[in-house]
């Protein structure tokens, strides 16, 4: 490693932490945290049938019981609902409602507009990295 490879590694988690920033406070200003934003998202981007809270633990790396916590809440403030699953009764399927919907419109929308801002710089800085 030399000098340089420093300065672009920093460079590069700097930008990273810059996007980080940016969808925190997005997520903030639907009333959500950034764990709430991205399960809601693992969600809605679950295939058919898949959004168990197993596939949130797994998504968002958490221990089952932990995404259990996290599920409770965001049902307890209307941001999902459960269902029994059709192929296995011991689990409950997650349901966005459309309150959820609404704010994962905008939330994604703007997100891909700061990606789109974003991937020049990530660009260069992968290409000089790699």
């Amino acid at each position: 490693m030399e000098e340089a490879d420093y300065a672009l590694l920093a460079q590069f988690r700097h930008t990273l932490r810059q996007f980080l920033v940016f969808s925190e406070d997005k997520a903030a200003s639907f009333g959500l945290t950034p764990q709430q934003h991205q399960a809601l998202l693992a969600i809605r981007a679950a295939p058919e049938g898949g959004a168990t809270i197993g596939y949130v633990a797994e998504r968002l790396i958490l221990k089952p019981h932990s995404a259990s916590g996290l599920v409770d809440r965001l049902e307890t403030q209307g941001w999902l609902t459960r269902a029994p699953s059709a192929q296995d009764r011991r689990q409950a399927m997650l349901l966005l409602t459309d309150k959820a919907r609404v704010a994962l419109e905008g939330l994604s929308a703007t997100h891909r507009e700061e990606i789109r801002r974003l991937r020049p710089m990530l660009s260069d800085l992968l290409e000089r990295l790699g």
